[in-house]
């Protein structure tokens, strides 16, 4: 991701237009080349000097920001380790205590002495306690590896960031996507519910369905985690062939509302391969857990997306329950607040009475915690959903 002084846009009235790199450029492969030349060799120095290295091909002024956003980018492909003899923590901490006991004794102040000291009092040599004392700090971090990748991917990949960066500042998102085919659409919604993002599906016009979702500056706490999962959603639908994005954003230190717009037709493309089926763990170790725990009903992975009067439904589940030939779908919900809770509470009601369990787990909450009763069919619980619990209240609701 793209830290916000790196992130270029144009104001245009009230839009925000970043300033996106063309991935054909010439010179602006160069420059990805350039930069990826310096990250290969990485491996085995510290982030330091990997960045000292870079000094010349980054430079200054408005040009290097461009320069910066793409070695940042190079930099979350590397992984780093702290190379050090000795835990630095307790190095400083023995280095702080002699140099005291030194100034206590008066007389010129002696580093070398000091270090010296700390170097016997633990068994080390005075080299490996210099080089020790503060491996820890983000410069001195060496780098373990570095994922390689084409100019042409970093380029793309710079593009999606700026996108995403925009995102994070968002109140809103909609977006209306068309031309797919049913595997592509399920698919799209298996990124909604991977990221555990709050969102409206509804079927529109022209076999096309809308997008709505709430964007992190619109919750009332744990917008750092919702805006990430909201960023890393998007290269899932930069993969579909037609689309358009529009986005509420709160922008600058003033937070002035501004508009976000991003269309199949501007060529951003995702610079993450297409996967195709999502599932976020959680679901998959409670249909484990379901199946290892639970008699007499039998659960169902990645059910059909259920269209509604309203709108449409994406459960995570349909539980059978063969003795009697009822079935009762199941959502283990994302991030939530009490207001969207009782919304779906109300439709589903309506639509599929008897025949639906929502799951909201307290830690994804994302507004202030009350006692809310949301009526029968929904669980609630603290941590890890219980298989035997969704059971319990799945044979309630279906009164078997």
């Amino acid at each position: 991701m793209l830290t916000g002084k790196l992130v270029r846009v144009r104001h245009a009235r009230n839009k925000l237009v970043p300033l996106y790199l063309d991935p054909a450029d010439r010179g602006w492969l160069g420059v990805a080349e350039q930069l990826l030349l310096a990250f290969r060799d990485s491996p085995g120095h510290t982030r330091g000097e990997v960045w000292a290295e870079l000094e010349d091909v980054v430079g200054e002024g408005p040009r290097s920001l461009v320069h910066q956003g793409l070695a940042e980018l190079l930099e979350d492909r590397c992984e780093f380790e702290v190379t050090a003899d000795h835990p630095p923590e307790e190095l400083r901490d023995a280095a702080f205590r002699a140099a005291v006991a030194h100034r206590q004794k008066g007389g010129a102040f002696d580093r070398d002495l000091v270090l010296a000291e700390v170097a016997v009092a633990l068994k080390l040599s005075a080299e490996q306690v210099e080089q020790s004392l503060f491996a820890d700090l983000k410069d001195e971090r060496r780098v373990l590896t570095f994922s390689d990748c084409s100019p042409e991917y970093l380029l793309n990949r710079y593009n999606v960031a700026l996108a995403q960066a925009v995102l994070l500042r968002s109140t809103a998102m909609e977006c209306r996507v068309w031309g797919e085919t049913p595997a592509r659409f399920r698919q799209l919604f298996r990124a909604v519910k991977f990221h555990r993002l709050i969102c409206t599906i509804r079927a529109s016009a022209g076999d096309s369905y809308t997008l709505t979702l709430d964007g992190p500056l619109s919750l009332f706490s744990a917008t750092n985690k919702y805006g990430v999962q909201l960023a890393q959603f998007l290269p899932a639908l930069l993969h579909c062939k037609a689309f358009d994005l529009r986005a509420e954003v709160r922008w600058g230190t003033e937070r002035k509302e501004k508009q976000f717009s991003l269309a199949s037709v501007d060529g951003v493309r995702s610079h993450q391969p297409d996967f195709g089926v999502y599932t976020p763990p959680e679901l998959k170790m409670f249909a484990d857990s379901f199946a290892a725990k639970v008699s007499g009903w039998v659960l169902h992975e990645e059910p059909h997306p259920i269209s509604l009067p309203d709108g449409v439904w994406v459960p995570d589940f349909r539980l059978e329950h063969p003795a009697s030939g009822k079935e009762v779908f199941v959502e283990l919900y994302g991030f939530w607040r009490r207001g969207d809770v009782e919304v779906l509470h109300k439709r589903l009601s309506r639509h599929l009475a008897g025949k639906f369990v929502l799951c909201v787990g307290e830690q994804m909450r994302t507004d202030e915690a009350d006692d809310t009763a949301f009526g029968a069919g929904v669980y609630r619980y603290k941590r890890t959903p219980l298989p035997d619990e969704v059971a319990k209240l799945a044979a309630m609701v279906a009164g078997v």
